[in-house]
This record gives structure tokens, sequence and C-alpha cells, in this order.
């Protein structure tokens, strides 16, 4: 890592073991359980309970981190209500990628260094234009960074509004309650729902918790991994990020990765015509039932200034 960097907000100089720990169960866990899972329940099909689990509950923790962790949290898009802060901060919780604060922190640092020195998970990071140095970029971006550098911006220059506020320190220090709810509620489903059977009950923890959280880490992480590197660009910045359709409908919007960049603090992404976004169309409902309010979204004026070609 540069002097640069160093200088702007790291607050750890590297990622600490206990974090590594925690961060490697976090990823390996869900696939190795995932495994063991399948062959202990082999030939035995998902119900409708089990499918149902696992897109309900992708879609409404995902919108934790979409909605919450990305939108609301990172970058003030717009103003909630307490109740509502609680709830995203607890749902995105959920999907195992950090506490608030650790996420926060990181992102905001990938905006101010996208794809320079410091870039926490920028895949422009070896040296080269091989097809290895571009394979360990993305490798990096994707996953390696959990391990070397994700969590060392936890601090005030990045999180200052965060750490003032006490019930955001209070559901960070209860993370590893909503790590155990995120299984605990689709067993407890799938075991209500077959009239207490312990198999039909791990069964839907299979499909609403393991399968769920390992399918949405991963496009999660190919925002960071295949965003800078695959796609199209609509709007000039000075980063490599794309958008992509394929990744923006696994993920609500984020996938339109280059429209974020061009417009950071805006509550849609999708914002060309055609572009998925569940969660900015989640936005208008809320704001009329003033649930939210003060939201951030780009006139036509600032797309037109902001949309020259790119080369």
């Amino acid at each position: 890592m540069s002097t640069q960097s160093k200088a702007i907000g790291t607050v750890h100089g590297r990622t600490t073991w206990p974090s590594r720990i925690i961060t490697f169960v976090a990823v390996a866990g869900p696939p190795v359980g995932l495994l063991v899972a399948m062959g202990t329940l082999w030939g035995v099909a998902a119900g409708p309970v089990d499918l149902a689990l696992l897109v309900a509950m992708y879609v409404i923790c995902g919108l934790g981190i979409s909605l919450g962790f990305h939108r609301y949290f990172t970058h003030r898009s717009f103003q909630a209500r307490s109740w509502f802060k609680v709830t995203l901060a607890i749902l995105g919780s959920m999907t195992l990628q950090g506490p608030v604060t650790q996420w926060v922190t990181d992102h905001r640092k990938h905006h101010a260094l996208s794809d320079q020195p410091g870039d926490p998970h920028s895949p422009h990071t070896h040296d080269g234009d091989t097809w290895v140095a571009g394979v360990l970029g993305l490798w990096h971006a994707h996953v390696g960074w959990l391990f070397r550098t994700k969590g060392m911006e936890r601090g005030e220059h990045y999180g200052r509004d965060l750490y003032a506020d006490r019930t955001i320190r209070m559901i960070d220090r209860l993370y590893f309650v909503w790590v155990a709810l995120t299984f605990a509620i689709p067993f407890a489903i799938g075991y209500a729902a077959s009239g207490g059977s312990l198999e039909r009950g791990l069964q839907a923890l299979l499909w609403g918790g393991v399968l769920r959280v390992f399918l949405f880490q991963h496009s999660t992480w190919a925002v960071n991994s295949v965003c800078h590197r695959f796609g199209s660009r609509d709007f000039p910045t000075r980063d490599e990020s794309r958008n992509n359709l394929a990744i923006a409908l696994l993920t609500f919007g984020e996938g339109w990765h280059n429209n974020h960049h061009a417009f950071p603090s805006s509550a849609r992404h999708g914002l060309l015509r055609g572009q998925f976004d569940l969660s900015a169309w989640l936005v208008r409902p809320l704001e009329r039932l003033r649930v939210i309010w003060d939201v951030k979204l780009p006139d036509a004026a600032a797309l037109a200034r902001r949309r020259a070609p790119v080369g």
C-alpha cells in the first residue's frame, strides 16, 4: 500500500487475524455447509417452502445491502425513519458481509480511491497486461481482498457519522445475533410448516439459509470484480467502473456500477431507460409513505451533462 493511501484514513496496517478467521468462516462456511447438507439430504427434492424461502430471504436480506448498507448508510441517498434504519442495518448484517461500520468504511474508501493505489478491492491491482495479472486482479477484487484489506478503514475518517450513532454501534455489537438469525429463521419456518419435522427444518435451512447466503455473497462480490472489468460505460469516470446487466439483475440494481460511480449519491442506479433497479423501484412508495425523505436523484440536465462519449 502506498504512503498516500496509508495517510487517507487507514486505521489498521493490515487485516487482523480475528477478522481473517471470521471472514474465512463466512466465506468458506456456506459452500462447505452446502456440500455437507447436499450429501446428507441427497435425493430430497426442494419443496415449495424451501424455494419460497430462498427467493424471499435472498430479496429481503439483499435489499438490506443494496438499499441499506450501500445507498442509505454509505452514500446517504435519502433520510429514513429510525425503525426503518434499524431494519435495513439488521437485514444487511444477515447477509454475512460484515457489520455496518466495516462494510461502509471499506466502501467509502473504495470510492475515494477507486481503481487507484489504496482501493480495498480493485481488480486492477497487479502489474502487467498478461492474463495471469488479470486473473489475479479479479481474484483479489472478488474474494482475496476479504483476507488482505477488509476492515482496515474502521475509523472516523470514513465512518464518523456511524460511530456517532449509538443505535448503529449497538447493532454492530450484536452482529453475531443477526448471523444466527439468518439461519434460524428458515429453519424455524421449515420446521413449523412441516408440522415439526427436523429433516424439513434442516432442508429449509439449506435452501433459505446456506445456499441463499452463498449466492448473494458472490453476487455482491461480483460488483467489485466483474463490474470493474466487464460491461459498458454510459458515463465517463476516473475509474474503470462498468455497467453489467447480469450483475444488476442479481443485486437489485447494483450492477449499474458505472452509473453509480458517476452519481454516487443517487438513490437510483438504473439511470437510463430499461435498466432494472429493484431498490430504486421501492424508493418512490417508501417516500410516499413518508418512511424515507430527501431522496437524491440526478435530473435530466445532470444526466445529459455527464453523458459524454466514452472512449
